[in-house]
């Protein structure tokens, strides 16, 4: 008998922040890893009222959807107990269709379409044997899942992406045959966008502009000669966003909500040197950068007003920056994080909902990734971090 479709009780549970003093909920209590979806992939559906993440239960990695409401977990795969640890299946990356309630994500080589409502799977793309699967980013119309393949070089050098990112300098020193992929979501084929000897990574369409994704260049961001580029799918044009000139470097690259601008965080010459946020449109045009000298590690944004970031170390909060009359207010604390990131399933990871009303975190401060969403209050209710 299947589990898909299987309803686990509510594991939500409410706590005040040491710091902030607002409500926290956690919304998982499985022993366990759970993960909400990357930071560019918002997992809300059924209009905002249930969340996607993915969890590892009974021995198996499997993706589930929880009620906001009443708290709620509904089973969506039935995949079977993984037969090596760390487990080879991530739903990290998987997106949802921004018109239906459907769903993307890689299986091994295969790149799948769920429907949330009957739970039905379709296999859109086999991926061809000797590359490895990126992350998946569904167009603005729902059209087509973008997403992005490199070779495996996992037998001529220790491969652990996932676990503390070995590997990472020796991927982006190969320079791996890499593509950025397009598979319609009415199954009727696939096609390859563009490739080249570079690694390639972070694949994101634009909410708002069905033609226009980014993709970058993987590797350190201070030894990679270029990170963000934009396409364009209709006319397949290639172009670097946000030119760099010698010792600058940029990441954290992600789409506000306009479709129109990418936010990214680095260091430039414009911040003399010091850390850097800042905006730009995909045509290089209405370009902001203003010194950002916070310690922090992952940034969302939907608008140029709010910025929400994840500290590390002695600094392991979800904090907020506002950006007023030209430059950053000093930073407040939206609550403890407390994470260890010492694996991509228990990176932090904040972002706002879609209605920029709430955020979404993953923390293992209790042992175990688990998803937190937190209400966000007025900017100077917060205390300064």
């Amino acid at each position: 008998m299947s589990n898909a479709g299987r309803i686990w009780r509510s594991e939500t549970s409410v706590e005040q922040d040491q710091i902030s003093r607002i409500p926290v909920r956690r919304l998982t209590g499985y022993l366990g890893h759970s993960h909400h979806l990357y930071f560019t992939n918002p997992g809300w559906h059924e209009r905002g009222q249930r969340l996607l993440f993915g969890s590892e239960r009974e021995n198996a990695v499997n993706l589930f959807s929880v009620d906001l409401t009443g708290g709620k977990i509904m089973q969506l795969t039935d995949f079977p107990p993984e037969k090596e640890y760390p487990p080879t299946l991530s739903f990290l990356h998987a997106s949802v269709h921004p018109r239906r309630e459907e769903a993307y994500f890689w299986k091994g080589q295969e790149l799948l379409a769920l429907d949330l409502r009957t739970l039905a799977l379709r296999t859109l793309l086999q991926l061809e044997p000797g590359f490895r699967p990126a992350n998946t980013s569904v167009s603005s119309d729902g059209a087509a899942v973008c997403t992005g393949a490199y070779e495996d070089l996992s037998k001529k050098f220790a491969v652990k992406l996932q676990q503390g990112n070995i590997g990472f300098r020796e991927y982006f020193e190969a320079r791996p045959l890499s593509r950025v992929l397009e598979t319609l979501t009415d199954g009727s084929g696939s096609r390859v966008l563009w490739e080249e000897n570079n690694w390639i990574g972070h694949v994101n369409a634009s909410p708002t502009q069905p033609n226009l994704l980014t993709f970058c260049h993987e590797g350190p961001w201070d030894k990679v000669s270029h990170r963000i580029w934009g396409f364009d799918r209709s006319t397949g044009k290639v172009w670097k966003i946000r030119p760099l000139k010698p010792g600058e470097y940029l990441g954290n690259e992600h789409w506000l909500a306009d479709g129109q601008h990418i936010a990214f965080c680095g260091k430039t010459q414009r911040g003399g040197g010091q850390r850097v946020f800042g905006w730009i449109k995909y045509n290089n045009s209405e370009h902001i950068e203003v010194p950002f000298a916070q310690n922090a590690t992952h940034f969302h944004s939907h608008t140029m007003d709010l910025v929400i970031g994840d500290g590390f170390g002695s600094d392991a909060n979800v904090y907020l920056w506002a950006f007023r009359e030209g430059k950053f207010t000093p930073r407040r604390v939206l609550c403890e994080h407390r994470s260890s990131s010492h694996i991509q399933q228990t990176h932090v990871h904040p972002r706002f909902s879609p209605d920029g009303r709430r955020a979404v975190f993953t923390s293992d401060a209790l042992g175990y990734g688990n998803v937190y969403m937190v209400d966000i209050p007025a900017f100077e209710a917060l205390p300064v971090g």
